[in-house]
């Protein structure tokens, strides 16, 4: 099975695989998620180091018993044939009620079938109030090119 659009990217391709990926991880659905990887994907996610999709599904369950309402966007950085760069936003609350943004960056590395095999990020979360917010759900489709603010 292949899981398209394939490298070799171009940007519209790669365009097209960042929009996917930020569809399903809105769902917070961690097996949809982890079967864009392939079985024996590598991640760095901050500090934490995970191998293979049953540890991708563990991984982000606990994120997502802890990282409430999450809502996410994904930005095209830039593209090789079979590499992805992206930086990302996600607002999350945490039990408290306590709002968060979180900042970061993902390199990317895919096989020929177009499944992710490499996985790097970089994240930084910033205390927000809930007036701060500006991520609330999935992005509308009329919304799938506007830029992510920096701050």
């Amino acid at each position: 099975m292949t899981r398209p659009p394939l490298p070799p990217f171009d940007e519209a391709t790669a365009r097209q695989k960042v929009q996917a990926a930020e569809d399903a991880w809105n769902t917070r659905d961690p097996l949809r998620v982890a079967a864009a990887y392939t079985p024996d994907s590598v991640w760095r996610n901050r500090s934490e180091f995970v191998v293979g999709r049953d540890e991708i599904v563990a991984f982000l369950t606990r994120k997502w018993e802890r990282e409430l309402d999450y809502a996410l966007r994904k930005s095209l950085w830039a593209f090789t044939a079979d590499r992805i760069a992206v930086r990302f936003q996600y607002e999350w609350h945490d039990e408290s009620g306590q709002w968060w943004r979180s900042y970061g960056n993902e390199n990317w590395e895919f096989d020929a079938d177009g499944y992710m095999r490499r996985r790097e990020a970089g994240i930084n979360d910033v205390p927000i109030t809930a007036a701060d917010r500006r991520i609330f759900g999935s992005r509308r489709p009329d919304e799938r090119e506007d830029s992510i603010p920096l701050r």
